[in-house]
């Protein structure tokens, strides 16, 4: 019998154990697409400098913004143009900032969504939002509802995998399966390092050979089955045990899947050696290998939060052009861009306004806005060489077809094949979904 063979005997025996309110009963309907790649710009990209051009903006650069005294997070003063240059590009003329000008080569496969809104203009809670559909802690993330209504593809890999330098603002609450089962959590990785056995720690046994670990597996097994004959039904345990069994399967595949030195150089080239590049090529493989979601966070903390200037977005968008523009062309070359849904975006945009709180050393950056901003999908159904909505002449506020995260949200889930409205899960007396009570599917975004 071959290891890999051994490997699924094991793991396969325990999952069935009590798992069965925990299985995926799979899509609603025909999903578009089988799996989500969310490129997070964590800290809050500015619309009105990349993807959502006002030439209004620039007419009254440096006039007081027309009426009552807006209230921003921090002191606002006169209406600032950009200082970056728009032009239209692909067959759609799609209108994108000079420093995006891969992704610009690819307009016609980006569904621009203009006037996305949000509810809280603090970083916390706007990223629960984003991520959890909710601005308080203690809901499951999207990945989790993701995983938890379809499953994976894959049993040797976890089903919703999260990619980050070190950690964004809240960490780990952001990927949490809450109160749904444990083992649809997302499973946090560093991509500060390269390499897959500095990614994946201590993924290798170096005290065991392959068939002392099947021995000592065979035997946890059956104590496990034991013990959980006489407890009867006990979800966390099955849960962990459940997680514990994907670590040790993930030995037959992952090693080789984050070892991105299988990839040609001339891909790699395109992708970069820095860490969202690393990220996005990691985040093709894993999606080629049936990994039901995967999240890039840009980097640590909050790094396109530009309060002092707004000019550091060039040097972040820099860093995000070409590894976007080349996993959007890969996943066409492999013959995934129809199914995969790429979505890129921040938890919020910026104001048009400078930011004028006297705490800054530049002195030329935006504060936060969940009045308005931009978010992106390509691929899995969505609409591409298309911009939906508007925010207002100075960017501001939505106020043509507005889309509420939750709108978002009920969307992506839509072309997962899954009616946002019925994947449910009861808890403390009432049924909670991604959503909350809120959202729409935004018809309009679908191809």
């Amino acid at each position: 019998m071959l290891r890999r063979d051994v490997l699924r005997g094991i793991g396969g025996s325990l999952g069935l154990l009590g798992l069965a309110e925990t299985a995926a009963a799979g899509p609603h309907f025909a999903p578009k697409a089988k799996r989500v790649i969310f490129l997070f710009l964590n800290g809050g990209m500015s619309h009105v400098d990349t993807f959502d051009p006002k030439p209004v903006l620039d007419q009254r650069d440096g006039e007081p913004m027309p009426g009552p005294k807006l209230k921003t997070d921090r002191a606002a003063g006169n209406l600032m143009k950009s200082p970056f240059k728009f032009s239209k590009h692909g067959q759609s003329g799609l209108e994108i900032s000079e420093i995006f000008p891969k992704l610009a080569r690819r307009a016609d496969d980006l569904c621009v969504i203009r006037s996305m809104y949000s509810d809280n203009g603090n970083h916390g809670p706007s990223l629960l939002m984003m991520n959890c559909g909710h601005n308080l802690p203690g809901r499951p993330s999207m990945g989790s509802w993701l995983t938890y209504g379809l499953g994976t593809e894959n049993k040797n890999l976890p089903g919703f995998v999260v990619l980050c330098p070190g950690y964004p603002v809240l960490g780990p609450q952001l990927w949490d399966s809450a109160f749904l089962p444990a083992t649809y959590q997302g499973t946090h990785l560093l991509t500060k390092e390269s390499g897959p056995e500095k990614i994946l720690q201590n993924i290798r046994n170096a005290k065991l050979t392959s068939s002392e670990q099947e021995r000592q597996l065979a035997l946890l097994d059956r104590l496990n089955q034991g013990y959980l004959h006489q407890l009867g039904h006990e979800p966390q345990m099955e849960a962990s045990i459940a997680a514990m069994e994907v670590a040790y399967r993930m030995q037959t595949e992952a090693p080789e899947i984050f070892d991105i030195t299988r990839e040609p150089e001339k891909v790699r080239a395109r992708y970069g050696d820095h860490e969202f590049g690393r990220g996005c090529l990691m985040a093709l493989r894993m999606a080629e290998k049936g990994v039901r979601m995967v999240q890039v966070y840009f980097g640590n903390f909050q790094p396109w939060d530009s309060h002092d200037d707004i000019r550091i977005h060039s040097k972040l968008a820099n860093a995000a052009d070409g590894p976007i523009a080349a996993l959007l062309e890969d996943l066409k070359l492999r013959g995934m861009f129809e199914d995969t849904l790429v979505v890129i975006g921040s938890e919020f945009g910026r104001t048009p306004m400078i930011q004028n709180s006297g705490l800054e050393r530049v002195g030329n950056g935006r504060d936060h806005n969940v009045h308005g901003f931009t978010t992106l999908l390509a691929g899995g159904g969505a609409k591409g060489g298309f911009a939906y909505g508007a925010t207002d002449e100075f960017g501001y506020k939505a106020v043509e077809n507005k889309v509420h995260v939750h709108d978002l949200q009920a969307t992506i889930l839509h072309l997962m094949g899954l009616d946002h409205t019925k994947l449910t899960y009861r808890y403390s007396g009432r049924d909670y979904r991604l959503t909350d009570v809120d959202g729409h599917v935004v018809k309009p975004l679908l191809a």
